[in-house]
This record gives C-alpha cells, structure tokens and sequence, in this order.
C-alpha cells in the first residue's frame, strides 16, 4: 500500500526533529489544533520536505535561512537543533546566517546568530541584549 502524506509526513517529521520530540508535540495536541497538526504534517513534512528535490541538509539550511530572516525565534530554534539530524554543520548554519544578513538585514541576523549560539554552543550562550557585537 502506498504511504500517504500524513504517514510520510509523520515519518520525515520523526526523522528531521526527532522521535522524542513528536511524540511530545502530539501529547500537547488538543481538539484546537488537532487539524493544524494534521495540516502541517501533511504539508510541511509529507508534500514538502518528502520531496526528492532537494536533500534534508539543503532544506535543512533553506529553512532556517526563512525563519532567521521572518525572525520566528522558536521555530528557528527548533529547527537549528533539527540541524544535527539532517548533516549540516554549524559553520553552513553560520555561513547561511551571513547571507541573512545580506539580504534580510543585520537586525535578523544577529537574533539569529545569539539564538544559534545558544542551541549550537550553549557554554557560550550570552543573554541576548538586542545588540550587535
């Protein structure tokens, strides 16, 4: 039988955020966002990132390029911790988070880079003043 998109999309989800992770995201599931849920496991993660078109580690990259540059801070550090299940080094994130600030602006940029510090490096996590250094 063939997978569906939400099978497929729970099973990439799984595979780039971690088992423990979903499962926990699925026990904070309510009848509120229970179709929400079900949206962005069928979309995000079984149409989208299910895709042959491009590797986990690129789409890996892309997408924390986007929510670096959109300044969704915990999205972003979901999926910078995602970043060890989908090969891709901190030094791309880093490489990545320049391009940001090329084209997004510095003010996003340095967000991202201190919420990076502290889910990459979290010895030299700093409290993040807003500020560049």
């Amino acid at each position: 039988m063939d997978e569906t998109r939400y099978d497929a999309g729970m099973r990439v989800r799984r595979e780039v955020l971690g088992a423990e992770h979903v499962e926990r995201a699925l026990a904070r599931q309510t009848a509120l966002d229970a179709d929400f849920q079900r949206f962005i496991t069928e979309v995000a993660w079984g149409s989208v990132w299910a895709r042959p078109g491009l590797d986990r580690r690129t789409r890996s990259l892309i997408t924390i390029a986007i929510l670096a540059a959109l300044g969704r801070e915990a999205e972003l550090a979901l999926h910078l911790r995602a970043s060890r299940h989908t090969g891709v080094d901190p030094r791309e994130i880093a490489e990545a988070l320049l391009h940001v600030a090329a084209y997004a602006g510095i003010p996003a940029a340095n967000s991202a880079f201190a919420i990076a510090k502290t889910v990459l490096e979290p010895s030299a996590a700093e409290p993040a003043l807003g500020t560049s250094e």
